[in-house]
């Protein structure tokens, strides 16, 4: 089993940053709450890491079955509750992508492959928060 660390420090207001290796990243607070927006808020990082991991499995699925793509873009719309603790209950992700249309299953399979068993970010969020998902394939030019 393998395990991860990182360091977050208080850099003052609602301000933290954090260490990922040689990375630094700075999350921070709305300024109605106090922060002064030096950087994204955590719960958007959140579904940023589900986009970044769920993309990469699908860049390399669809490398290994050798479809041609392009311009492969994954757009989330989600849904917080209204009572504390507020969080995503709801998350939906659109795959848009151009490929090929006689290479839709092959898209298909990676997005389904990624969504079902490789993305452990989506594995994570499919815990608290209902799922789904959607391929708004576009032609290739």
């Amino acid at each position: 089993m393998s395990k991860e660390s990182i360091s977050t420090k208080y850099t003052g207001g609602m301000s933290f940053e954090t260490q990922f290796g040689a990375h630094k990243l700075i999350i921070d607070a709305d300024p109605a709450f106090g922060g002064e927006d030096k950087g994204p808020k955590p719960k958007p990082l959140v579904l940023n890491a589900l986009t970044g991991c769920t993309g990469m499995d699908v860049v390399s699925l669809l490398n290994k079955m050798r479809v041609e793509f392009k311009d492969l873009e994954i757009n989330v719309d989600a849904e917080m509750t209204e009572e504390h603790p507020k969080y995503y209950n709801k998350i939906h992700l659109i795959y848009v992508i151009k490929a090929n249309e006689a290479d839709r299953a092959k898209v298909e399979k990676a997005v389904n492959y990624s969504q079902e068993r490789y993305c452990g970010v989506s594995l994570m969020l499919s815990k608290a928060a209902e799922l789904t998902y959607e391929i708004d394939m576009k032609p290739l030019d």
